[in-house]
Parts: structure tokens; C-alpha cells; sequence
């Protein structure tokens, strides 16, 4: 806009100066016919001096005298109007290659500061961008190597699982049956062989809730995340008040698994680092969002040494957070405990 109204302004300066040029032209076009009329006019002076000369008539004389005044006079006045007018123009000219020069020097300059601000903006902004796209680089790599070592903890835990509790379970099923192949029944050793069995059958349904609980897939969000409170407090002796207004409704499996992904990691958290006696779990729907909270009473951190937890941690609850189409907010304030709020779409 600026650089069109530069081009305005000088089209309309070029138009003024084009017809004050034209004026001027025609000015000097009447001052030349001015001048040959006055010069006419000399030679007829001349004329009438020659004759005046020769016949020496004093009557004639003043008159011819008379009308060389006239002539003297208006000889002048024409050649003071014509410089006057000439003047006039010249200023004109002036005045107007001045004013376009003026406007021509404010729109540069507002050009050009209003491209150092833009340039300003733009370099800032980039440099913001990959700032940003930097840190998420970094935090995407550091997502795999945690999800890598994840992996690794998770099948150590399950192979040991297997091998100490489920296999050694079956061991002594096995040794008790083979004790039991005699045909002498011993009420003791059934009695173990129900006892190992049922353990083994707890320790399998445990193991499956781990990898995924099926009480997600059939009941939804608000039993997975009652069913996960209870049993956190029932296995840490930490008191959980959970809060919900959803009751039985089913949200996409995607944002059922995240948010109780994040609820899961936020507990492990509070067992591992908060040392807090309560944590509060509220699942609110606010129209047409959905808002988990997660708040406990430990020691928090402080925002400044923020680092993700062992696992997932913090990043990985911010990664599973942007998942399902939300955003996760974390308040803490060093011996205040903790607060992670997630806000997604219902829809």
C-alpha cells in the first residue's frame, strides 16, 4: 500500500510538473511574441527618429516623443509581466519537484522501517520456531530412548514375573500332582495345589492389567480410572478421592487409553517421588471438553529443574496429552505438592 501510494503521488507530481511545463511553455511562447512586438515596435521608433531628423518639425517632435514614452512604457510593463510570470512558474516547478522529493523521502523511509520491523518480526519469529522445533527434537529422542528403556524394564519385569511367581507356581503344582500320581489323595497337598493355582491365576490378572486393562474396553474411561484409584491406594496405603460426572459414557478408545495413561504415570509419579499422604483424581466434562485433574499433597518440584520422570514422565504425559487432541498445564510449587490438569475435546 505504501509503495502504491508512492507511485500515486509521483504519477500525480509528474502530471503537475508536466502542466506547469506546458504553462511555462506557453508563457514563453507569449513573451516571445512580446519581444518581436516590442522590437517592432523599436524599428518603428527608429523610423520616425530617422524622419523626425530630417525635417526637424517640433510639433512633430513632441509627438513622436510622446509616443516613444508610450512605447518605452509599455515595452517594460510587458517584459516585467513576462519575467513576473516566468518567476512564477519557475517557483511553481520548484515548489512541486520539492514536495514529490519530500514524499518520496517519507515513503522510503516508512518503507524501509516498516521492513526492518517486518524482517525484525520474521527473524525473531524463525528463531523462535526453531527454538522450539529443537527442544521438541530433543525431547522426541529423549521420548525413545525412555520408550526403549521402557520396553527393556517391561519385559524384565514380565520375564521375572513369569519365572519366579507364575513358575514357580506351577513348579509346585507340578511336584504336588506328581506326589498325588500314587492314588493316595492328601487333602494338604490339594489344598496347596488350589492355593498355587489361584495365586498363579491373580498374578496373570495382574500382569494383564498392566499391559492393558481390560476393564477399559468394556467399561470405559470412569471404571478403568475408579478401578485404577482403589487399587493404587489398596497397594501404596495413600488415600485417592476420586470424582467423576461421566458415568458410563464411552469417549474414543484413543482418548480413553491416553488420559488413562497419563492418570496411570501421574499415580507412579506420586508413589515414587511426591512422599504425599492424598491425591485427588477429578474426571469433569466443561461442554464440550473434557477435563482431567490429578493434584496431591507431597513435596512437589520446582518448575525451573523440571525433568521428565523415570519412563514416560512428564513429556511423555504432555505427548500423550497432545494425542487425543488436547493440552496438559503442570502447577507446582516446591512443598506444595503437584497439579496436572489435562483439557481435550469430547468430540
Amino acid at each position: 500500500m505504501l509503495l502504491l501510494s508512492a507511485l500515486l503521488v509521483a504519477v500525480r507530481a509528474v502530471h503537475q510538473i508536466e502542466r506547469n511545463t506546458q504553462t511555462f511553455a506557453d508563457r514563453q511562447t507569449l513573451a516571445k511574441a512580446a519581444i518581436d512586438g516590442i522590437e517592432k515596435q523599436q524599428t518603428d521608433l527608429n523610423a520616425r527618429w530617422l524622419e523626425l531628423a530630417r525635417k526637424k518639425d517640433l510639433v512633430r517632435r513632441e509627438e513622436i516623443l510622446d509616443q516613444l514614452a508610450e512605447s518605452r512604457q509599455q515595452m517594460s510593463n510587458a517584459l516585467e509581466s513576462a519575467y513576473a510570470q516566468t518567476e512564477l512558474l519557475r517557483e511553481s516547478i520548484y515548489q512541486a519537484g520539492h514536495g514529490l522529493l519530500r514524499w518520496t523521502v517519507w515513503l522510503f523511509a516508512l518503507c524501509v522501517g516498516l521492513s526492518l520491523v517486518s524482517a525484525t518480526w520474521a527473524v525473531r519469529t524463525s528463531a523462535g520456531l526453531f527454538r522450539r522445533l529443537e527442544q521438541q527434537a530433543g525431547e522426541l529422542t529423549s521420548l525413545q530412548y525412555q520408550f526403549l528403556e521402557t520396553q527393556e524394564d517391561v519385559a524384565r519385569r514380565f520375564s521375572h514375573e513369569l519365572h519366579d511367581e507364575l513358575g514357580q507356581a506351577l513348579t509346585a503344582v507340578k511336584a504336588n500332582l506328581s506326589a498325588l500320581r500314587g492314588g493316595v489323595v492328601e487333602p494338604d497337598r490339594l489344598e496347596d495345589c488350589s492355593r498355587l493355582i489361584d495365586q498363579a491365576i491373580q498374578d496373570v490378572r495382574e500382569m494383564s492389567q498392566l499391559l492393558r486393562p481390560t476393564i477399559l474396553d468394556d467399561f470405559g474411561l470412569d471404571a478403568a480410572l475408579r478401578s485404577l484409584a482403589e487399587s493404587f491406594s489398596q497397594r501404596t496405603g495413600i488415600e485417592v478421592n476420586y470424582q467423576s460426572d461421566i458415568g458410563d459414557r464411552r469417549l474414543r478408545d484413543q482418548t480413553e487409553t491416553h488420559l488413562f495413561r497419563i492418570a496411570q504415570e501421574g499415580l507412579t509419579n506420586v508413589a515414587r517421588h511426591a512422599e504425599a499422604t492424598s491425591v485427588t483424581i477429578n474426571l469433569l466434562s466443561q461442554g464440550d471438553e473434557l477435563m482431567l485433574t490429578i493434584r496431591d499433597n507431597g513435596r512437589g518440584f520446582e518448575k525451573s529443574n523440571r525433568h521428565p520422570a523415570p519412563g514416560l514422565g512428564l513429556a511423555g504425559m504432555e505427548t500423550r496429552a497432545r494425542g487425543c487432541g488436547g493440552r496438559l498445564a503442570v502447577d507446582t510449587v516446591g512443598g506444595k505438592g503437584v497439579k496436572i490438569e489435562v483439557t481435550c475435546p469430547i468430540a
